[in-house]
């Protein structure tokens, strides 16, 4: 069966017997792969945290360090745990599958291995990281997008990345999900990213904005939500984007959803948000003590604005982590 040839990606051969290491080297490196090879489960692993891995094919049974072990290390840790992992064995049983479905394996090999079953699964589980690699280039375009509109104000320098820290340590306070997690970290990060959309001559105008000119900035959450929506990975970040300036009162934009109608991720991301731009530098005034914002953000509950009990929970947890922040943000 012909298959396409490779373009370069690196893939790393495990395996303590060397006429298997040459065998799999010969026939990738024929389709046009680099091969990287060890041999143990000490020295894989070795390689997959140093190298620029782009696949990792792992005998199960090695000395030091197991397949499974050094699948399992590579999928725990983020800069790694996207590396496709083909786990070759010649271990039949149900429960040596399912424990490599456990340490995180993609693909299983049996041996002795089949030339175009090997090159058919690698061919497609690369093709699979490369598209994983583009929705995480593109991910990265947006990060950088959020900053630079940061980078335009000395007032909002490091804001995004606080409410980002905050943002996750309260979700975690709260019990959340991974995944809510996962898209507050991300949302803290780019929750105004629609300001790209907004005139700097309103963005940075130094005094209170018109009618008109706060019309055009409230559409930012809206467009903000428009910009990511390509991106399915960021489902969970689209209500932070679009709701975090909503108040429970109803009087907030651009829906005008009261209370619980208000995801609880954007409730989470408003008290940090509002919390960081009272306590750090403003163009106006000097940035508030702790305890002084937290009591404006107090009347501010009692008005209908935020929600109390994640105020509450958010209050413990700055009583306990009280950072240095010098800044503050606008909108």
């Amino acid at each position: 069966m012909p298959t396409p040839a490779g373009h370069g990606e690196t893939i790393l051969v495990a395996d303590d017997n060397e006429s298997n290491r040459e065998l799999l080297s010969a026939l990738l490196s024929v389709e046009g792969y680099q091969v990287i090879c060890a041999t143990d489960g000490a020295q894989a692993l070795k390689h997959a945290n140093s190298d620029a891995i782009d696949l990792a094919l792992l005998d199960v049974v090695m000395p030091r360090r197991t397949g499974f072990e050094v699948c399992q290390a590579v999928k725990s840790k983020p800069e790694t745990r996207l590396t496709p992992v083909i786990l070759l064995t010649s271990l039949n049983s149900d429960a040596d599958r399912i424990h490599g479905i456990m340490c995180g394996a993609d693909d299983f090999l049996n041996k002795p291995v089949n030339k175009h079953e090997l090159l058919a699964r690698v061919h497609s589980l690369l093709r699979l990281k490369h598209f994983t690699d583009e929705l995480d280039n593109a991910e990265t375009v947006l990060f950088s997008l959020a900053l630079s509109i940061e980078a335009k104000d000395p007032y909002t320098e490091g804001h995004c990345d606080r409410l980002s820290k905050y943002s996750v340590a309260l979700a975690e306070k709260l019990g959340l999900p991974e995944d809510l997690r996962v898209a507050l970290r991300r949302g803290g990060l780019i929750h105004d990213i629609g300001k790209l959309a907004v005139p700097e001559s309103i963005l940075l105008k130094p005094g209170p904005l018109t009618p008109e000119e706060r019309k055009i900035m409230e559409q930012h959450t809206i467009a903000g939500e428009r910009i990511c929506i390509p991106l399915r990975s960021f489902r969970n970040v689209l209500p932070i984007i679009r709701h975090h300036h909503e108040k429970q009162d109803g009087s907030g934009y651009p829906d005008g959803l009261k209370g619980e109608q208000i995801p609880l991720t954007a409730r989470i991301l408003q008290v940090t948000d509002i919390y960081d731009a009272l306590s750090t530098d403003r163009p106006y005034r000097k940035a508030l003590p702790t305890e002084k914002a937290l009591a404006i953000m107090r009347e501010e509950v009692k008005r209908g604005w935020w929600d109390g009990s994640i105020l509450d929970e958010f209050e413990a947890f700055v009583h306990g982590h009280e950072p240095a922040h010098p800044a503050g943000s606008r909108g």
